[in-house]
């Protein structure tokens, strides 16, 4: 099915000016939400996550760039409770999250969408909707069983799930299994249903995955309206175009640890990241002017003597 149901948005390219801010890994942010500190993560021998100090900046557009297998997903999965660090902390809005489980992180207002989308195939699009808001005393079994105690909420429910598929152009979906839409719609879906919690901090695992190119300008400008409205985004995207054109700061991971940070201007434009991380030719002097961190800068040009 093509994604033709939704209609290309134009994108206005203003962004938050954090020029002032340190380009180097771990740099301290003006007004940060989340800082996370000596976190840890391995499997068996292998060490997924090495993160030592990292700052997302609030109200901004953070993208998280890196090679596949650098840890990103891994990353998003410990500071959201879906996986356990084997050692560190982070704080959200001054409030430890660490050990936290998925839940309390999501009801806490950091909430996140995955790269293979979790839509439930077999209910509809309203249906999934109404799954994600909170506080609905429907939920309680004995109160479920009495309509007068939760009638009224779940037409809120209904009416605000309404308002949010209409802004992602899915209203007209509304009725059908969920299971029936494109690859971009159920995209569109995953950020419509995190809406429904009222989240403070959006984090969006690879949005642009899979998606129709028609489809990824109207993405892009979604994501940009909600840092607009005053959220906190931080992605993980593989598209280039998509990070240089909406991220307000970039941070790049490889073999698990941050490597560097900058405005996506001086940091996609640094060659030895775009050779080392970011998968184009190896043929570029590493010691011109990187942003990278003197160790991963000393180990990469150890490898590429060995070359």
């Amino acid at each position: 099915m093509s994604d033709d149901t939704t209609t290309e948005t134009t994108v206005d390219p203003v962004k938050l000016d954090l020029s002032h801010v340190e380009a180097t890994p771990g740099s301290p942010k003006p007004t940060s939400i989340l800082t996370v500190d000596n976190v840890r993560r391995r499997f068996g021998g292998m060490t997924a996550v090495d993160v030592d100090h990292l700052e997302v900046e609030a109200k901004a557009i953070t993208a998280l760039i890196g090679p596949n297998g650098a840890g990103k997903t891994t990353f998003f999965n410990l500071l959201t409770g879906f996986d356990v660090p084997d050692q560190g902390s982070w704080t959200f809005e001054g409030h430890s999250l660490g050990g936290k489980p998925a839940a309390k992180v999501a009801r806490a207002g950091m909430v996140r969408t995955f790269q293979l989308t979790k839509a439930l195939s077999r209910l509809t699009v309203m249906d999934n909707m109404r799954l994600a808001a909170r506080n609905h005393p429907g939920e309680n079994m004995f109160a479920s069983l009495v309509p007068p105690l939760w009638r009224r909420r779940e037409v809120e429910v209904t009416d605000k799930a309404s308002e949010i598929l209409e802004r992602f152009n899915l209203l007209a979906k509304a009725d059908d299994f969920a299971g029936s839409l494109s690859g971009g719609q159920r995209k569109l879906l995953e950020m419509a249903r995190a809406l429904m919690t009222d989240p403070t901090m959006i984090m969006l695992d690879e949005p642009m995955a899979g998606v129709n190119p028609a489809l990824v300008q109207s993405l892009l400008g979604h994501i940009q309206a909600l840092r607009d409205e005053g959220m906190t985004v931080l992605f993980v995207e593989h598209d280039m175009h998509a990070v240089r054109h909406v991220s307000d700061w970039v941070v790049v991971m490889a073999e698990g640890r941050i490597v560097a940070e900058g405005p996506p201007e001086s940091v996609m434009n640094d060659q030895a990241v775009i050779d080392a991380y970011l998968g184009a030719h190896h043929d570029t002097d590493l010691g011109d002017d990187s942003l990278l961190d003197p160790a991963i800068l000393a180990r990469l040009e150890e490898e590429e003597k060995k070359r």
